[in-house]
């Protein structure tokens, strides 16, 4: 699931450009669908397709907190909508056991594929629910989850430095001087355990403090 802090600086659009002067960790900058989604080598937006297709359009996206499952799905957005899948996307918020009644009305009508970002958050009666009544409509389902969920994995998410290297590269892409170093972001990683939306929120607050004021 993906919570979006309210303190950092609000920005005009999903993919806003970073104004002079402004913060590339602001919320605008790398929430989902802001930054390209960052595939393992051989992989990529097709190649994820393809094992839906193959799994009759029902998989899992699994990996720990902070590693990009949202921002995958946001990825994965325009080929679904490509394949005519008709996607509909729910993101759960913590604690929420229950789908809403109008999401199990549109299965099969407004919706041909549904996509559950947290799913783990129903509870397993729900989940079965979910599933009986996927299966009985030909509705897709695609969940994220931080284990297994009982669906076949199209895609592992994980976090790792090479990769928080790389995308904390393409945020600051443009700035003729940075003032974060590459100790302070190894620190940044450290810190937060392999959590890269943990480490871009501290990387608000660092480059906030550092920055060079006009």
């Amino acid at each position: 699931m993906s919570h979006w802090p309210m303190t950092m600086e609000r920005c005009s659009s999903n993919r806003a450009t970073l104004a002079p002067g402004g913060n590339p960790f602001a919320t605008c900058h790398v929430r989902p669908g802001s930054i390209p989604f960052l595939f393992a080598e051989g992989q990529s937006a097709a190649t994820v397709i393809d094992e839906l297709r193959l799994g009759e359009w029902r998989g899992q996206i699994i990996g720990p907190h902070g590693t990009g499952k949202s921002t995958l799905l946001a990825a994965l957005m325009p080929a679904l909508e490509q394949a005519a899948r008709s996607p509909n996307l729910l993101v759960l918020r913590d604690g929420q056991r229950r789908l809403p009644p109008e999401t199990l009305l549109k299965l099969g009508k407004d919706a041909q594929l549904l996509i559950v970002d947290g799913y783990e958050q129903l509870s397993w009666i729900s989940r079965w629910r979910l599933k009986r009544r996927c299966r009985r409509l030909e509705c897709g389902l695609i969940v994220t989850a931080h284990r297994d969920v009982g669906l076949t994995t199209i895609y592992r998410t994980s976090g790792d430095s090479h990769t928080a290297r790389r995308v904390v590269e393409q945020l600051l892409s443009g700035n003729e001087s940075s003032p974060l170093d590459a100790t302070e972001l190894a620190d940044a990683w450290r810190r937060h355990r392999g959590n890269l939306r943990e480490m871009l929120f501290d990387l608000y607050d660092v480059y906030e403090r550092r920055r060079p004021r006009g």
